[in-house]
């Protein structure tokens, strides 16, 4: 298994860059860097292209709505470029609080747009002149539409490989059957290893029934909590609070796809809970609702002989990569984590 992990947007950047080669020297295998509705993760790996050496670089991730995808897979190429072929493009169709509410772009029609865009890609890549006829993008714009005068184009430069590496953030049953047949890679949110295939099997199964062999073997990236120690239950509380905010906030009654898979782990009465809670505005209340078994079952939380119980968990359940969520807040110790984590893995 890999070791990963998430920088986000918060904190001094160059004082991240700085431990995220310590982390690269202790084992780390691969960093994604967050872009939500902050500050643009493009410039952020280009610069950590230049002060790292072996790690993967990972889009965590590129929302599809507003880049479109020619320049998707140019940003993609040119990243893969400066970091001399480590790159991975992750994609999402993130949600429409962000989509229609930060960017003011229509959120519609994600998996038909995401199968469009990863096509569109690897044309760009393979560098073909690209021509696409889709339903959501049409390349060169048909001259009805503009000007008439677009003709197909390949890009320039002589991208480093043909085939970047995608990997998907998805969560619904269509979406994630579409990421394990067109994707190398599937980032899910909040991973029971244990629950994996009750929840996921039945799509990841009509996906890479329909996979191209070419693709290889999808690559599942679980993003659990980590602390590794003797003494360390309570930190499971640091936890709850995004599992809170997921649970509860992030969509309305009814229309919430993390509610739904707290409810399909089993925590039906609980999910009720946390969101009745949240969104009557009782932020705390609902975070001391989130039960800590839930916690346990998607983190590394705990002594290490129980840490690596937990790791043959994930492993056994198809995960190839451990995304990690730091809950210590000093450098050297989360760095002591990967060493820790990483002797874990290796055996």
């Amino acid at each position: 298994m890999r070791i990963g992990t998430m920088i986000t947007y918060s904190g001094g950047f160059a004082e991240t860059v700085a431990e995220v080669a310590d982390l690269e020297r202790a084992g780390l295998d691969i960093i994604f860097m967050a872009e939500a509705y902050s500050f643009d993760a493009v410039s952020q790996l280009g610069y950590l292209a230049a002060k790292t050496s072996r790690v993967q670089l990972a889009s965590g991730i590129f929302q599809i709505y507003t880049r479109t995808p020619s320049l998707m897979a140019m940003t993609a190429a040119g990243l893969d470029f400066v970091s001399d072929g480590r790159f991975v493009l992750g994609i999402g169709a993130s949600g429409p609080q962000v989509i229609e509410g930060f960017h003011g772009v229509p959120y519609n029609a994600p998996l038909g747009r995401t199968r469009e865009l990863v096509d569109i890609c690897r044309q760009v890549w393979r560098r073909e002149p690209v021509i696409h006829n889709g339903k959501h993008y049409q390349i060169p714009l048909p001259p009805d539409r503009g000007t008439g005068l677009g003709r197909p184009l390949k890009i320039i430069n002589h991208p480093v490989r043909e085939r970047i590496p995608i990997v998907i953030a998805a969560l619904g049953p269509k979406n994630v059957a579409l990421t394990a047949e067109i994707a190398e890679g599937w980032q899910p949110v909040f991973y029971n290893p244990e629950r994996a295939h009750d929840v996921w099997g039945e799509s990841l199964g009509k996906g890479r029934a329909l996979r191209d062999p070419s693709l290889g073997a999808l690559d599942i990236y679980a993003s659990p909590a980590l602390a590794i120690g003797d003494d360390v239950d309570h930190l499971l509380d640091l936890v709850k609070p995004t599992l809170a905010l997921y649970i509860g906030g992030m969509g309305a009654r009814g229309k919430n796809f993390y509610n739904d898979l707290a409810c399909r782990y089993g925590y039906e009465a609980e999910a009720k809970v946390i969101q009745d809670l949240y969104l009557d505005g009782k932020k705390d209340e609902a975070a001391a609702a989130v039960p800590d078994a839930l916690v346990r079952a998607i983190s590394l939380i705990g002594p290490e002989s129980y840490v690596r119980e937990r790791v043959a968990a994930f492993a056994e359940s198809g995960a190839t990569t451990l995304n990690v969520k730091f809950l210590h807040g000093d450098s050297s110790e989360r760095i002591a984590q990967i060493d820790k984590l990483r002797s874990i893995v290796d055996g």
